[in-house]
């Protein structure tokens, strides 16, 4: 309903005109993900059978006379460009901060976009140098809100979420449960090697997150056991899993050896420190 008002006050306000699909460019900051081809078939057929009810939103283009960028209607845009045609839309010129701002409030109150959309899109704002002010305007959420949506999203391969798309059945609570799997090394190789599979690509969106939840989730870490030898005799073992490196040493080769080292850890802390600031000089 708040959609339907938003958009009531701008079509009284400025006039529905016709314009050319082919002379309208996208946002400069997507905020949609690629979701099932069906999607966009139920529009289509919506739109061929009625008519386009609710006309998209656009700006003349900054960098190309003649040519415009939406605001808002991105997928009735695309639904015009499948049938062929005029898309009725309303002009209005918009300075960035005016055009993100509508662009997310229009979605937000057609809760259009999913979670993990909406998530990433402020991300994306903040990345272009909008002000968290502006953003929060943009998704209607407060400062603490966005604060944990913007840590969420940074905390995900962004390559990870494109691949797996909007994903609308999942909220915040399995997204970052999915990220605490994507924190390991080898857990992330796995996710990245399953998205470029045949069957993945061929999944709707939510089968698609099942599927890397699924294979991260009963994955089983591969621990590495070796040894650390003194005059050839295996002095200390070493076990390393994803998340924990063990030294165990073996008191009947070298008895006070795992003692001294213990001494020597604030020592060999600071020499570790130094190291990585040479090396990053």
């Amino acid at each position: 309903m708040r959609a339907d008002d938003l958009e009531k006050k701008l079509t009284d306000s400025q006039a529905v005109i016709d314009l050319d699909p082919g002379a309208i460019d996208s946002s400069f900051v997507p905020d949609r993900l690629a979701g099932a081809p069906e999607d966009l078939e139920s529009l289509v057929a919506q739109i061929r059978e009625h008519g386009q009810q609710v006309p998209i939103l656009v700006r003349p283009h900054p960098d190309f006379p003649g040519r415009y960028q939406v605001a808002y209607g991105h997928r009735r845009l695309a639904a015009v460009r499948q049938i062929g045609g005029a898309v009725k839309a309303v002009i209005r010129p918009l300075t960035d901060e005016q055009l993100v701002i509508s662009q997310g409030q229009e979605n937000n109150a057609r809760t259009d976009l999913s979670y993990i959309e909406r998530t990433f899109f402020a991300l994306r704002l903040e990345r272009r140098g909008f002000s968290r002010e502006v953003i929060m305007s943009s998704l209607g959420v407060d400062k603490a809100a966005l604060s944990r949506m913007i840590a969420l999203a940074a905390s995900l391969p962004g390559e990870v979420i494109e691949a797996i798309g909007p994903a609308p059945s999942f909220g915040r609570a399995r997204w970052a449960e999915l990220a605490e799997l994507l924190e390991s090394a080898a857990k992330k190789s796995k996710a990245l090697k399953l998205i470029s599979t045949d069957e993945f690509a061929s999944s709707n969106s939510d089968a698609r997150f099942e599927m890397i939840y699924e294979l991260l989730r009963n994955a089983k870490p591969k621990a590495r056991s070796d040894f650390w030898r003194a005059a050839d005799a295996k002095a200390v073992k070493i076990t390393e899993t994803d998340s924990n490196l063990t030294l165990s040493f073996n008191k009947a080769i070298l008895p006070s050896f795992g003692g001294y080292i213990e001494e020597r850890l604030d020592t060999l802390y600071k020499e570790f420190l130094e190291l990585n600031k040479e090396q990053k000089a």
